[in-house]
């Protein structure tokens, strides 16, 4: 492989790379899903408890859910015919907990509070 060819490889890979992340941060770009990981933070729960929780259908739940699977961010278990929804690991911990953080003290919410 030539060093030209080495380049426009890394290129490829770089586009691709900063596509994906970018494909990520998307998913957090809805107030919707945003609530549902907040509480999935807390502890795994399932879509009747999410909906229960938040005053949506099961129906609405579950397309939110399945958009944050597809793109790795929860994981799901069943325990008999009950489906369990869980933050897929602590990546998405940190990433949701460090915004959280951030805008809690950009946008004054802590001052509000007297934090």
């Amino acid at each position: 492989m030539t060093e030209d060819e080495k380049m426009a490889i890394e290129k490829q890979l770089d586009h691709d790379f900063v596509q994906d992340l970018a494909d990520f941060f998307k998913v957090f770009g809805d107030a919707t899903r945003i609530r549902i990981l907040r509480l999935l933070l807390e502890k795994e729960r399932n879509v009747g408890s999410i909906a229960e929780e938040l005053d949506m259908t099961q129906s609405a739940v579950s397309h939110q859910l399945r958009t944050l699977r597809q793109n790795n961010l929860v994981r799901y278990h069943k325990e008999g015919k009950t489906v369990y929804y869980a933050l897929d690991d602590d990546h998405v911990r940190t990433v949701l907990e460090q915004g959280i953080t951030h805008i809690w003290h950009k946008r004054g919410y802590a001052d509000i509070l007297g934090e």
